[in-house]
């Protein structure tokens, strides 16, 4: 009988590393003080920084 070859499992391709972490505190911070700033009746900036984390900074620390 022949022997089989063992291989090395994978790697995933997605890794989570502290830059992720930090664009992820960073889009939640950002989120939590443009509905602060909502609650408040700020009407230009809320919603700024609530594209902001929703579009540019938890997509960041999802893909990055």
């Amino acid at each position: 009988m022949a022997r089989k070859k063992k291989r090395k499992a994978e790697e995933p391709s997605l890794k989570f590393s502290k830059v992720n972490l930090w664009f992820g505190l960073g889009g939640l911070a950002t989120i939590v003080l443009g509905y602060y700033l909502l609650g408040q009746g700020s009407i230009t900036l809320a919603p700024m920084l609530l594209v902001v984390g929703y579009v540019v900074l938890l997509p960041l620390a999802i893909i990055r």
